[in-house]
């Protein structure tokens, strides 16, 4: 570890630690349960359009490939939780708070299921844990350590405004935010693969000219289980 650290910065990188996102470091959320849904405003005209044309029979697929423990009726998506019982997860198509909830695949290292999560004007992910039912919002798609302790997800867009790293780790019932970082998405497009268990690699590309060079740096998990930053 700290040999590569010494070889990062012999290479003529500027290396540097970078603060954690106050309040988010090792934090342990505990997840939240089913929303209802609030009827405020109109229902958004492309909904019912596109949900029975486009989104509903690509969903069709992917509910066939777990299926006894998932399925949808209509706006409603159902999903399997330990015990015999289920959790209901319903669109709401209504104003610009509206959502939809799609189904992605069952993880099987986090014991939680994917859920596309699209609004009016948002994206997200909802995690709905198998054993508790109980849902967690993130930004991006989880993407795994080849260990398996640990996944990062990347949100980076202009519209939302949105350019983070963060990097969870399963704890107990719940989900523990190791770190988050933050992206320079306002200019760039930026993507992050994991190298090794403890090394994630970062790359960024100008949004006005792709061609040229964009920021890269990686990621490092000390002995100390804190992640830092090195690179330019």
């Amino acid at each position: 570890m700290r040999a590569n650290q010494a070889m990062a910065c012999s290479a003529g990188l500027v290396c540097f630690s970078v603060l954690l996102l106050a309040g988010l470091a090792h934090a342990q959320a505990a997840g939240e349960e089913t929303k209802a849904c609030t009827r405020a405003g109109s229902v958004d005209p492309a909904y019912d359009r596109d949900s029975r044309t486009i989104e509903w029979p690509q969903e069709a697929r992917r509910l066939r490939a777990d299926v006894p423990n998932v399925s949808r009726e209509g706006d409603r998506l159902r999903l399997a939780i330990d015990g015999g019982t289920a959790v209901e997860l319903q669109d709401c198509p209504y104003g610009d708070a509206g959502y939809q909830y799609l189904y992605e695949r069952y993880d099987d290292p986090g014991r939680f299921y994917v859920v596309r999560t699209p609004g009016l004007d948002d994206f997200a992910w909802t995690l709905v844990m198998r054993r508790t039912g109980r849902l967690f919002t993130v930004q991006g798609a989880p993407v795994w350590a080849s260990d398996k302790t640990r996944f990062l997800t990347v949100a980076c867009s202009l519209q939302p405004s949105r350019g983070t790293l963060s990097i969870f780790a399963p704890s107990g019932d719940g989900l523990t935010t190791e770190a988050e970082f933050e992206l320079p998405c306002a200019t760039e497009s930026c993507s992050a693969r994991w190298d090794f268990q403890s090394w994630i690699s970062i790359a960024c590309t100008p949004r006005d000219d792709p061609s040229k060079e964009g920021k890269e740096f990686v990621l490092m998990r000390g002995s100390d289980g804190k992640w830092n930053r090195f690179g330019r």
